[in-house]
């Protein structure tokens, strides 16, 4: 991918954030029309996951912040608002890339005391969108997760990360390594509607079949599921069954929360797309950012028995491996983040 023909436009006073953040500077190019990368040095690469979250892992990294996917309801929207950018269009065209987060993770992993705890990637912004594809972050984080000895897990709607595939292999030998990818809409229109910047549903079912032929277990999230849109018997059947046809191992499914910011935005897409759908979404998102209990219920109670009829149901931790597949897992805990 050419970065020719490139600009360079950083004044601080115009980013505040992002100058307390460690800009260095502003990239605009052809090959990437409508968007802004923001490179920064980061201090640190490990997050710690807070205290009583209910999740296999304790640390995460996310090498970059905003996202090009511009999903309408990514619930990391709000976090862009650290840096004093906006939670709508900034999120989807302002991208802040920690280019130096590979060598500060290996020198953090480096330390005696470390503890060689599971690490988790995707549960913020997706690392392998667009953008991954210029900066090339992944090959170096996954080595140094790797040669440290540290566990690692990936959640992605990047059909990206087949470039690494070869390296995650060779991963999965030294460690435990689990890929989660990320379907949530088949319906063409209502993908490119909701999930503008990410790759087609085919596409990311054709990575599915290839993590699968390369002997990785593969958890799908359809998540998440959109009331009144993606919810139907006949769509979720429909991408059950295509995601086990891909060669996926599990799925996991749970209704849309809109958090913060998030929930303006997506509820501005619905006045727009769906006005007749509003006076529900005030019903069902009457107590905040999450469903009604009833819709919860309701949502389970139809997804159960279909991951059932498409063999789809994910194991427990405790149960022991009897597929083929005995080196590499995956994690469906990772679905609390997304």
């Amino acid at each position: 991918m050419r970065w020719q023909n490139q600009t360079l436009d950083a004044e601080d006073g115009a980013l505040p954030g992002l100058s307390r953040a460690g800009l260095v500077r502003t990239v605009r190019t052809p090959e990437f029309e409508g968007i802004t990368f923001h490179e920064v040095l980061c201090k640190s690469a490990l997050n710690r996951v807070p205290e009583g979250a209910n999740v296999p892992f304790q640390w995460t990294v996310n090498p970059m912040r905003g996202c090009s996917h511009a999903c309408r309801y990514c619930f990391a929207r709000g976090t862009h608002e650290y840096l004093d950018l906006d939670a709508g269009r900034d999120f989807d065209s302002q991208i802040v890339v920690k280019t130096n987060v590979a060598a500060v993770l290996r020198k953090e992993l480096g330390r005696r005391s470390w503890r060689h705890e599971p690490v988790a990637l995707g549960t913020n912004t997706d690392p392998y969108q667009r953008a991954e594809g210029r900066y090339r972050l992944m090959p170096g984080i996954i080595r140094a997760l790797t040669e440290s000895g540290t566990p690692f897990s990936i959640l992605t709607k990047g059909t990206l990360l087949r470039r690494d595939l070869p390296l995650l292999t060779s991963a999965a030998g030294e460690v435990r390594v689990r890929l989660a990818v990320s379907i949530a809409i088949l319906d063409q229109d209502l993908h490119r509607s909701l999930e503008p910047g990410t790759p087609s549903p085919r596409a990311r079912l054709d990575l599915v079949r290839a993590l699968a032929d390369a002997g990785f277990a593969v958890d799908v999230l359809v998540a998440p599921v959109i009331p009144c849109l993606t919810d139907g018997r006949a769509h979720l059947d429909a991408i059950f069954g295509a995601i086990a046809d891909a060669g996926a191992d599990s799925a996991v499914a749970f209704p849309m929360h809109l958090r913060g910011s998030t929930r303006g935005w997506f509820l501005s897409w619905l006045a727009e797309h769906h006005p007749a759908l509003l006076r529900r979404y005030r019903q069902l998102y009457r107590r905040g950012a999450y469903v009604t209990p009833e819709y919860s219920a309701w949502l389970r109670a139809r997804v159960a028995p279909l991951l059932a009829e498409h063999g789809l149901m994910a194991r427990t931790r405790a149960e022991p491996e009897t597929r083929r597949r005995t080196t590499h897992t995956t994690g469906s805990q990772l679905a609390l983040f997304a």
